[in-house]
């Protein structure tokens, strides 16, 4: 009891740690409030700019959900298609890993012309970003199949279609659900690129505004912010990846899907 305990509080006494020795770091050193506020001064930032905060906040997650929520559908269904079919990884996967080697910074300029600045261009930056690591490893987790489970199953009289929907996807979602952690991040970052290349509404036109007015406090009250929105969401599917996948780790140490 004691260890599970330890295990969920040990995240926040090191946060705790981090934050004063942060304070103690700037306040020691004597560094200029427009150089690195003190944890202090950034906290107070969050409660004197909370209004601004909020309304950034709720827009930037807002477009975050609507680009990885788009991600995760068309995401999933491109990684089944890759996944179970060679000529269509042979075809479309080199074309994607080209595309997302592209500095996404300057694609948002791109998408301001076609669309326009604003949430629309920071949903689609963020479903940009999260797009690939969900097709990448939904189409790993069905090539993970082992031939000889394919053959016995086609033996018992099962089809193509049956072995991928009753056992390959089913095989895939410890894949799916670690993509997600990592995607639901990425969907954060694209967000803030768009809000802060376009100049659109959110906490990354917010911290291009106090930027401008060299007010340092609030940008790091924005990081704060951003940090604190995309651990809860990494939390949220932590504990569904718990929920729906716990028999893929059960009675082993793996760390990296424990949901907590």
């Amino acid at each position: 009891m004691k260890n599970i305990w330890l295990e969920r509080l040990s995240p926040w006494i090191l946060t705790i740690v981090l934050i004063i020795l942060w304070e103690l770091i700037v306040k020691g050193f004597g560094i200029a409030r427009i150089v690195m506020p003190s944890a202090s001064e950034s906290f107070y930032a969050i409660w004197e700019f909370r209004d601004g905060l909020l309304n950034s906040s709720l827009t930037t997650l807002y477009a975050t959900i609507i680009g990885f929520g788009i991600a995760v559908v068309f995401g999933v269904l491109m990684g089944v298609a890759i996944g179970i079919s060679r000529p269509v990884y042979v075809t479309v996967y080199p074309l994607m890993v080209a595309f997302n080697a592209i500095p996404k910074v300057v694609v948002v300029p791109i998408l301001v012309l076609w669309i326009g600045a604003g949430l629309q261009t920071s949903a689609v930056t963020a479903f940009i970003l999260c797009f690939f690591p969900i097709v990448v490893n939904m189409a790993v987790g069905l090539a993970t199949i082992e031939p000889e489970l394919k053959d016995v199953l086609r033996a018992l009289g099962a089809k193509e279609r049956d072995i991928v929907i009753k056992v390959g996807i089913p095989r895939s979602l410890p894949y799916l659900f670690a993509s997600l952690k990592i995607a639901i991040t990425l969907a954060f970052v694209g967000a803030v690129i768009a809000e802060t290349v376009a100049g659109a509404e959110g906490i990354g036109n917010l911290m291009l505004v106090a930027s401008s007015n060299f007010n340092t406090p609030l940008m790091f009250a924005g990081i704060i912010v951003i940090a604190a929105m995309a651990t809860g969401m990494y939390g949220i599917f932590a504990m569904l990846d718990s929920r729906f996948t716990g028999w893929a780790t059960r009675g082993s140490m793996n760390f990296a899907t424990a949901g907590g």
